[in-house]
């Protein structure tokens, strides 16, 4: 059981939710001042076009002041929200790995990623993981709504997450930001944006660059991210805006550990030569158009040129990468390159009626995509140390295409002024091909895989009091079978030709809201059945020879409760003062996930996976914080249990060469604090893993392992912020 802890202080403006409203004029800022910090809560039952009535959602703004957001710091930026997995890879930032309810945290695999709006993920159909990662201090506001997502925005069990892109000011014509922060192991970021409004034009435009050593050796990283913002309102009715965002970084990969090898020194580096390098490139258009109060209209299209490359000596870190004796020379690195190119567009509308003598809000809409990955593996390397693409030749030479057409719509039923109905449902047809060469299978591959299937949902809602209410939903959801999953690794390899989608549901029963400026509560119980997961079981053929087979292997189920509390101790203290900056919050979530059904591969014996746990995914989490803000100075204090887990659905506990086993529970302290010279200007620091702990939440059998990837240790860091 993790120790409860915590103690937070801070003062609080309220501000608006970004509603995608289009306002007809611009009235003066208003500033109210309130116990509560403006930093979590839930939607609304309408946000722009889109319902979350009757929905486990959570709603945040980034605070610059309380969090690390120059190193893309999600277990300070994210604390508020319970139940969310992450994995603290490294500092750099690079890398937005997030999970929820025993779901992988793997680059965001098993979430719906969005920003403004839109998708970032890779290939959402067949190689889902999100390479794009915008810096947190170019966004605005977070959505993240779980399982219950499925029936507006699609796949993924993990649910859907949402980056609103900061704005220009819509009451100058010029405004400037900048934040430049130096920090432990030459770690240097310099984030500037230009925005404003001009007439019928409002836009913003950032540049992020940050670069360090890292924490290990061989570690050295570079970033870029660019965003661009324009928007043109047309009438009082209607705007356009033109977008384009773009990132890139080259990393080095220190590569993976033994649990030996972790205990002695866990800063220690056996790989020097190992690179990862993504490009990601989304040009985007939104449309919107409001044809009478009752009645809104959006549509948005983007688009997604990529790449993402790697070069490494990719074995189990028992294997030393040294100079070759025959040859005198390193042994060649193994280059993998895939590219993306991918096209979506989605028309929302929605409409507001009367039915009877109550109000109802009907919202629906279409989408179609089309993706393609080019995807070329095992390529002979250089036998340099820098980083270096050059191939003679590539074992995996593939070709997949996706085309997804979804139809979507959820009405809101008022029943009275209290209680709501939410159902909806979801139309989903995916066209998928596969072609191309892998050297040793035993025939050019191909493949294609035609399916369609309904989703169903329902939520309900019951206000209890003027700023509480009762919530509850069920939702259908799925995970498409990813590429990978129907491309064989050996000329033995076998693919099941009726390989199924992951298909299951989600259920949420909760409490939510807040009473007198004094506390503020979100309480939920869930259960996510997780059916048709794919993996590998071991067959014989004719000859009595075993190979493996991909198919569904079992079901996984995953219950348990999040919840987040938020306390005023000044308020407490003192009734009357609703200016003070003492606050106190609890994010506690519990996860009970286990396989109730399936079998797994084991040295080519098939081993039952019933009663074990769901890999990744610990039962315990907890984040308390504790803030202070009086006059200019802040000050926060966050506390982070994370318990054990397994990496693998065998639940292996150790293993000679670190790739799968136990990973252990651990506890993080981390501080920051923050001093404002004037309205303008503002000086903040920080200590992450204040009491240098030595601990990892990740094992990997790929990149950018294999093995133990140990986090980091302690680390400081130092920003000065304008903004004019």
């Amino acid at each position: 059981m993790p120790l409860f802890l915590g103690t937070v202080f801070s003062v609080r403006a309220s501000g608006r939710l970004d509603t995608d409203t289009l306002p007809s004029r611009i009235l003066k800022p208003v500033t109210v001042q309130t116990t509560f910090r403006d930093s979590i809560t839930y939607l609304p039952d309408v946000v722009g076009v889109t319902i979350y009535s009757g929905k486990k959602t959570n709603f945040i703004k980034l605070d610059p002041v309380s969090s690390n957001l120059s190193q893309n710091n999600i277990r300070q930026a994210f604390a508020k929200i319970p139940g969310i997995t992450t994995w603290d890879m490294d500092g750099a930032g690079t890398q937005l790995n997030i999970g929820s309810r025993g779901t992988d945290s793997h680059r965001s695999i098993e979430m719906n990623m969005r920003q403004n709006g839109y998708n970032t993920n890779s290939d959402i159909f067949g190689y889902p993981e999100n390479h794009y990662t915008a810096p947190l201090q170019g966004i605005q506001e977070v959505h993240l709504v779980r399982g219950s997502a499925s029936l507006q925005f699609g796949s993924q069990f993990g649910g859907m997450m949402n980056f609103v892109m900061k704005q220009g000011d819509a009451n100058k014509p010029v405004s400037f930001e900048s934040e430049q922060t130096r920090g432990s192991n030459n770690f240097f970021n310099s984030y500037n944006a230009l925005g404003g409004t001009v007439g019928k034009i409002r836009y913003y435009a950032y540049y992020d660059d940050r670069s360090g050593d890292g924490w290990r050796p061989n570690s050295k990283f570079h970033y870029h991210a660019y965003y661009a913002n324009l928007e043109y309102r047309f009438s009082k009715k209607g705007s356009i805006a033109l977008q384009f965002s773009r990132m890139d970084y080259v990393q080095q990969i220190a590569g993976g550990l033994t649990d030996q090898q972790f205990q002695q020194n866990a800063q220690q580096s056996l790989r020097s030569r190992n690179f990862f390098s993504p490009e990601i490139n989304i040009p985007a258009m939104i449309f919107r158009y409001s044809f009478s109060e009752n009645t809104k209209l959006k549509i948005t299209s983007n688009a997604l040129f990529g790449q993402r490359n790697s070069v490494q000596f990719i074995n189990a870190p028992i294997i030393p990468d040294t100079v070759n004796n025959q040859t005198g020379l390193y042994n060649n690195r193994q280059v993998d390159r895939d590219y993306y190119t991918s096209f979506a567009t989605e028309a929302r509308v929605l409409h507001t009626y009367s039915l009877g003598k109550q109000k109802a809000v009907l919202s629906g809409g279409f989408r179609y995509s089309n993706e393609l990955t080019k995807r070329r593996q095992k390529g002979v390397g250089t036998t340099a140390a820098d980083f270096d693409l050059s191939a003679t030749g590539y074992g995996v030479d593939l070709r997949f295409r996706t085309h997804n057409y979804a139809f979507f719509a959820e009405n809101i039923f008022y029943l009275n002024k209290r209680f709501s109905i939410t159902p909806g449902f979801r139309y989903e047809i995916i066209n998928s091909d596969l072609s191309g060469v892998i050297n040793n299978a035993s025939s050019p591959v191909g493949y294609q895989g035609n399916r369609s299937f309904p989703l169903f949902g329902t939520g309900i809602e019951y206000k209890t009091g003027k700023n509480t209410q009762v919530y509850a939903n069920i939702s259908q959801a799925y995970r498409p079978y990813l590429y990978s999953f129907i491309t064989p690794k050996d000329r033995l390899d076998l693919v099941d030709p009726d390989l199924k989608d992951s298909k299951g549901y989600d259920i949420d029963f909760g409490y939510r809201g807040s009473y007198n400026n004094l506390l503020q509560f979100d309480v939920n119980l869930f259960y996510l059945y997780y059916g048709n997961r794919v993996g590998l079981i071991t067959k014989s053929d004719a000859g009595n020879t075993p190979y493996l087979y991909t198919t569904n292997i079992g079901d996984a189920v995953s219950k348990g409760a999040e919840a987040y509390v938020e306390l005023s101790l000044s308020k407490l203290c003192n009734p009357s003062n609703n200016y003070a900056g003492l606050v106190i919050f609890q994010s506690l979530s519990y996860t009970h996930a286990r396989y109730t059904r399936g079998m797994l591969a084991d040295h080519l014996v098939n081993t039952s996976v019933v009663g074990n746990r769901v890999e990744n995914t610990p039962e315990w989490m907890s984040k308390t914080g504790l803030q202070f803000q009086k006059g200019r100075f802040s000050s926060t204090l966050q506390y982070s249990y994370t318990g054990m887990n397994y990496n693998d659905a065998l639940n292996t506990v150790a293993s000679a060469n670190g790739v799968t086993g136990m990973v252990p529970a651990y506890h993080l302290w981390d501080w920051s604090g923050s001093f404002s010279f004037s309205k303008n200007y503002r000086l903040s620091a920080g200590v992450n893993n204040l009491t240098n702990e030595t601990y990892f939440n990740r094992r990997i059998t790929m990149y950018p392992g294999p093995g133990i990837l140990p986090a980091d240790g302690r680390t400081f860091y130092l920003s000065l912020s304008v903004k004019l």
